[in-house]
Parts: C-alpha cells; structure tokens; sequence
C-alpha cells in the first residue's frame, strides 16, 4: 500500500541521494553530508530573506496608511509651516528604507506648493491663524523667499495673524518672520545676521600635497568654478563679481526686512551688533526685542499657549499644544486645478547631468523624455520652462534645449519662468524662449563653461610607480589619468571648450537679439542678480511661475483663468508614497537652536559641501557649464551631500 504522507513530499534535491550503499567510500559520504547541509542552509536563508522582504513591504503599507496625513479630516485651527528644511523647486525623492535606517531625512518644501498653501487657507474659515515655526529652517534662494515672504503678506492682508518663532533665525529665515505679525525668540537665543558671503573652500593646497594634476580648460575669466582646484584663494576678478553680487542681493534683503518691519532698527543692528548685545548685557534677544526685530520672547510652550489663544487648545496633548491644521494635509485638499486647456510647465532643477536620474536633479534624458512625452500626449497649447539650476553638463543641457526647440517647432509659445537660480547651464536652456521671467532676486548668467580632468602621474611617483607603453598615435592613451596628458591633448581639449564657448555666446545672442561681442562683454562667466540682467538684456520681465503661465496663455490666445498648468514630470512611485506616508506628523521632527546651533550646522553644511566637491570632481565626466557662487546663496547643502557625510560618518563609527 501507497504511503500518502510520502508521496505529498517534494522531490529530492540533487544533493538528496543515498551514498550509503556498498562501494561508496568513507570519504565521499562525508563530503556529500557536508554539501547537503549547505543546500539546505542556503535554502533556509533565501526562506528568510523573502520572509523578511515580505514583511517589511507589508509593514511599510500599513504605517502608510495610517501616518497618511490626507486621511484626517481638516478641523479649525492654526495652520503650521514647520520649515524644517529648505525651500527648493523640486524636492528630491526619499526612498522607504532610508526612513527605517535611524538617521534623520531631511524635508524639502516645494516652492509652489508652499505658496499656494498660504493663499489658499487666506480665505478659508477653518484656517485661524498662519504659525511660522522656522527653528529648523534650511535656507532658501533670496527669490524664493521673496515670493514666499509675498504670500504671508496677502495672508495677513486678508484679515488674519501671522506668528513666527524660532530659537534663533537665520538671515533667510527672518526674511520670513519679517512679515508676520508677530515675531517671537527664545529668551535664551537671538539672532545675529551674517549677511550674503563668506569663505569659499579651496583644494590647490591639498591636490598639490597628493601630487594630483588638476587640468583645467575653461573660458570666461569670471567662470570660477574651476578656482578651487588650481588656486588657493580667490582671483581678483571673482573677488569683484562676487562682491558686486552679494553686495545687491543684501540690498534686496535690506529693503524687503525694512519694508516689512519699517520699525526696526535693521541698519543699527547689522552695523554694531557688538554695541547692541553688550548694551543688553549679553542677552542676543534682549537686544533683538529693543531694535524692535522680535515683538515677543517666550520660549516654545509660551509661544504655543500664545496660538492657543487664537486657534484653541488641543486638550488631548499637553501644554503649550494648539489646534493644527497639518501643512501636507493640506497641501492633499487643496490640489492644483486640471480645468481648461494646458499649459505645459518643465521643470528643470537641481544640477543638470547626463543620462537619467530622479527628481531634484536634472537628467538630459529625464527632462527631453518628459518633455517630449508631454508634446504627443498632453494636447498643450504653450509651454513654461521653469529652471532652477545652477548648470552642469553642457551636453545635458543641449539635449534638453533640442527638446525644447522641438516645442517651437510644433508652433507652441515658449515662456521661461527663472526661480531662485538659473546660472551657467540654467540659461543654456532658456536661450529657445519667446520670452524671459526672473525676479529681481534670481541670480543668473554665468555665460561660460569649462573642462576638468584630474590625472595621478605625480601621486603615483611619490610611491615610486610608473607607466610606459607602446603608442601608435600622438593620442594613444590619451587621456592618460595615470601617466600624465600630451601638451597636443591640452590644446584640443582647451580648443574645443573655445568652441563650446562661442557656441554658448551665438545661442544667447540669437536668442537676445544681440550681437555675439555685445553679449562676449556680459559673459565671461560672470554671475548676475535678476535685476542687473534685465537691464542689460538677459531677462525680459519681473514676475513668477503664475506670471510666465499667465503670458503663455496669451500667447496661446487663450484666457488665463480657463487654462492650468501641466506639469511634464514624472509621478512619485509607488515607493516613494509610501516613504512620504511616514511623513505626516508636523510635530515630530527635530528642533534647531541658538547661535551656537547654527554655526555647528553650517560647520556640517560646509563638510558636506567639501565631500560632494570631491564626488563631483571624480565623477564629473563632461564639459560643464557650472555656477561657484551661487552655492553659497541659497539651501545650506543639498540633500545628496548631506546622505554622502552620513553615509561616511556611519563608516567612520562617529
């Protein structure tokens, strides 16, 4: 009779067989054992590891949806703006398991996405007050915060206040609290403004001890991108642009504070805080709150008591808790229109760079894919190009100027709406538009492009290793990033980044109407606020996003109210849905602090900086048309360096 528990069993594996039998030797029995067991241990850890998969996946799915915060009803209440990071156009993608790895993920806020928030809760009942908690703020481009600091106007125009706290703000930060109603610190804080600028790391030194051979090619004696790997300070002509520069943006800066505050005493503020601070005995705040900079001191559970007083208490949490109004929740209630014709908008922003990548950086093949994706599917009626960017990769850049051309050929009006920074490669691929928005704050220009190769000849001798080889052309090997380049290589290379650089000139000019050694005078690399571009033709009109999207409808010949805005890029995955569902508490996230605070977090942005430095030199793989300065000028570091020094940290055992 059949026995059915055995014939339920599975088939044996190879390694299942009887080598028992008469014949078998001692020694081969025991070596079968032995890769038996490792069969089944290896099919015991693949077990385990889908078993693992499987349960992480489902419990990402169920924190999701319970930490999505569009799952909540909206009650009355205050709403909160807890900026805890950076004010960017387009916010890069967070992966799931970088929420489940212990280390904190830095938050990005949309630029549009902010503002209209703020514009939609002016008129909405439910919506008491605005709170502005900006102890963590990560900075934004001086435009940006202009259009931001706009917004909470109009809010406060409507009728409704404005609160504002922090331990301590930051230059950008106060540009924000500036226009609230009430402007609390922490009596153990204050705040001192530092103003646009500072030190600017330099390699030279440090390539110089390694033996590295950093070959430059470049043109524009303002394009100081390069500066840092073959000096060891700042040239003369960088000296003056940048002083020009900043010297603007801090006017700006000036003006919009004073505007908003006319009270305050800004000017004696920023000339003698010394003289401020001792006359205060030492107390930072104190001496804010008698320049008339804050209104308030209080620290975070009287400023919360003070909330509660508009917005109500939340009794179920403790003292100092007030009725919230989530910011993501809102954002999801409040989608952006879909009625009416469309109105394509591309976005091009972060660091432009060949291939493919994700939001926040701006991949040639990405961007031209989406766009072109957008002009067979999307039935659009004109296009805006809003840039963001501070340059990159030169071929990137054509790719996506070709896409963009491909609009004009399909007879589409194209409008370009500068953001915060659209510099070097940024207008590269602004050169097709029919017309030019910037806000006075944009930094742009930039006109000029430059090569970089490291090679190691003189690091390698120092350990006594050389090279040589058979050669059968002057170029055999070359570049040769272990024994050194030919003085012919250095001159092709240098003479096809002239090349690249009259290029770049005869687009501006086309596009400028202007003759190629008018616009030679206004290149060379140099950087410029929106406000100088305009007057000397690299920008046509002041406005924003809503301006260039209102233009395009008229050239479209199409009412502005009935048209919306279609945005060519590429939805959030599944995955990163789900990262962003751990994302909805506003209260949980952590807290920034005192001067002291900020100067060890711009410590870790500048370290941060420096590695990506040294990633981007080692990756860096084409002719680059990159802005220096504007680095310095908007979020404290991006979020890719800030996961590199994490991620060295974590290898370090710090």
């Amino acid at each position: 009779m059949t026995d059915a528990r055995a014939d339920a069993l599975p088939p044996a594996s190879p390694l299942d067989q009887d080598f028992s039998r008469p014949g078998r030797k001692p020694g081969k029995r025991s070596g079968w054992r032995i890769l038996k067991a490792a069969w089944r241990l290896l099919v015991g850890i693949k077990d385990f590891l889908v078993l693992a998969a499987m349960l992480l996946f489902f419990g990402l799915i169920f924190a999701a949806l319970n930490a999505r915060p569009g799952t909540k009803a909206i009650t009355d209440g205050a709403l909160l703006l807890k900026l805890d990071g950076p004010i960017v156009e387009q916010p890069e993608t967070i992966a799931p398991l970088a929420m489940l790895s212990g280390r904190s993920v830095p938050h990005e806020y949309r630029l549009r996405d902010l503002v209209s928030a703020i514009d939609t809760a002016r008129d909405d009942g439910r919506v008491k007050l605005l709170v502005l908690d900006l102890d963590s703020f990560g900075g934004a481009y001086p435009a940006s915060l202009q259009e931001v600091g706009d917004a909470i106007q109009r809010f406060r125009k409507g009728g409704k206040p404005v609160l504002a706290y922090a331990t301590a703000y930051t230059d950008g930060a106060y540009r924000l609290a500036a226009n609230a109603s009430e402007i609390w610190v922490n009596p153990l804080g204050g705040t001192l403004f530092a103003g646009p600028g500072g030190n600017q790391l330099y390699y030279k030194g440090l390539i110089d001890k390694l033996g590295v051979n950093a070959h430059v090619y470049r043109v524009g004696k303002f394009k100081s991108f390069v500066e840092p790997y073959i000096r060891a300070d700042q040239s003369p002509e960088a000296r003056a642009a940048s002083q020009a520069l900043y010297g603007t943006l801090f006017a700006q800066w000036r003006e919009g504070v004073a505007k908003a505050r006319p009270k305050a005493q800004i000017d004696s503020f920023l000339a003698q805080p010394d003289r401020a601070v001792l006359a205060a005995n030492g107390s930072i705040a104190d001496a804010n709150l008698k320049a008339g900079l804050v209104d308030r001191l209080g620290d975070k559970l009287a400023f919360g008591k003070r909330v509660a007083e508009i917005a109500g208490a939340d009794a179920s949490k403790p003292a100092g808790s007030f009725r919230t109004i989530s910011y993501a929740a809102w954002v999801r209630a409040h989608p952006l229109p879909t009625q009416g014709d469309a109105i394509g908008v591309l976005t091009i922003a972060g660091n432009i760079v060949d291939g493919e990548a994700g939001p926040g950086t701006a991949a040639g093949d990405t961007i031209a894919k989406a766009l072109l994706d957008g002009l067979a599917k999307k039935k659009l009626k004109a296009l805006v190009v809003r840039v963001a960017s501070p340059g990159g990769s030169v071929l990137a850049s054509e790719q996506i100027r070709q896409a963009i051309l491909e609009a004009k050929r399909q007879k589409l009006p194209v409008i370009v709406s500068m953001g915060g920074l659209a510099a070097s490669g940024g207008y590269w691929v602004s050169t097709p538009a029919d017309l030019i928005f910037a806000e006075p704050g944009t930094i742009t220009g930039s006109i000029g492009i430059f090569g970089l190769i490291p090679s190691f000849e003189n690091t390698l001798a120092k350990i006594g290793i050389t090279t040589d080889g058979v050669k059968t052309t002057p170029l055999t090997g070359q570049p040769d990033v272990l024994g050194g380049f030919t003085p012919m290589l250095d001159t092709i290379l240098q003479a096809g980044i002239e090349n690249g650089y009259r290029q770049f000139l005869t687009r501006v000019a086309e596009s400028r109407h202007m003759s190629v050694e008018k616009v030679d005078t206004i290149a060379q690399g140099r950087v410029w606020d929106g406000g100088t571009a305009r007057q000397i033709g690299l920008v046509d009109r002041f406005g924003t996003l809503s301006d260039a999207i209102a233009e395009a409808a008229h050239r479209a010949r199409l009412d502005p109210a009935k048209v919306h805005a279609e945005y060519l890029e590429k939805k959030p995955g599944f995955a990163a849905m789900l990262a962003e569902g751990f994302d909805g508490d506003d209260d949980d996230t952590q807290q920034g602090g005192d001067v002291f605070a900020i100067a060890a977090a711009e410590r870790r942005a500048v370290a941060a900086r420096a590695l990506g430095d040294v990633a981007r030199l080692a990756r860096g793989g084409s002719v680059q048309a990159r802005c220096l300065e504007c680095g310095g000028l908007g979020p404290v570091g991006s979020v890719s360096d800030e996961r590199l020094l994490d991620l060295l940290i974590a290898r370090l055992g710090l």
